[in-house]
């Protein structure tokens, strides 16, 4: 299995790349922007990307959603937000970003297949309304992307229309309830473990 970071923006959006094998087919999550930079990891494994998967639609997620002329996963609950540059607040900062590809709702449990690689979406609300994070089921079944949900000893926002409250109890409720080895990939920062988490995150004891 090819499992590739990029890290895109100035915001440094762990943008990252799924693929069974060298010259196979990829999903890639959240490009933030910097094609360019995704580009090149796809090109290293000479992989053709199949399609896009938004964590949430916050813009530092979803820059680059249009560059690979693919269809665009998100939770039924952000598609708004990515035709609407104030609510993923691009237009804040003068981006203006308004999706254009086909956009395809997920819901919580859906499994997403690729070769054999296997995801199980999980709903975590709070730093948005559809924010999900994507467990691993196949090849691995010890990996979760977090998103902006769970970072490593800290959590997401709740400051740009999410809910402190509820996020909390999504992130106990769906990922803190996976097994301790279970290594967590989150949207921005270093990867860490759900044990470590459950011990070391403030925001959560």
């Amino acid at each position: 299995m090819i499992l590739e970071t990029v890290i895109v923006s100035p915001m440094e959006v762990n943008c990252y790349i799924l693929a069974s094998k060298d010259g196979g087919k990829a999903i890639i999550i959240d490009p933030g922007s910097e094609q360019h930079k995704i580009q090149k990891a796809l090109d290293a494994h000479k992989l053709n990307v199949a399609f896009v998967i938004n964590t949430h639609g916050h813009f530092d997620h979803i820059g680059c959603d249009d560059a690979f002329g693919v269809p665009v996963y998100i939770h039924s609950q952000d598609m708004d937000m990515l035709k609407d540059a104030k609510k993923n607040f691009s237009a804040f900062f003068e981006a203006h970003y308004s999706i254009k590809s086909l956009i395809k709702p997920l819901k919580d449990g859906e499994i997403i297949e690729l070769d054999d690689i296997k995801l199980e979406v999980l709903h975590v609300p709070g730093h948005t309304s559809g924010g999900i994070a994507l467990l691993m089921k196949k090849p691995q079944n010890r990996i979760v992307f977090t998103g902006d949900s769970l970072f490593c000893e800290g959590v997401g926002r709740t400051d740009l229309g999410g809910d402190e409250g509820l996020l909390i109890d999504s992130i106990k409720d769906k990922l803190l309830v996976l097994p301790d080895d279970t290594v967590i990939y989150p949207g921005h920062g270093p990867s860490s473990t759900i044990g470590q988490e459950k011990l070391n995150n403030p925001f959560l004891n």
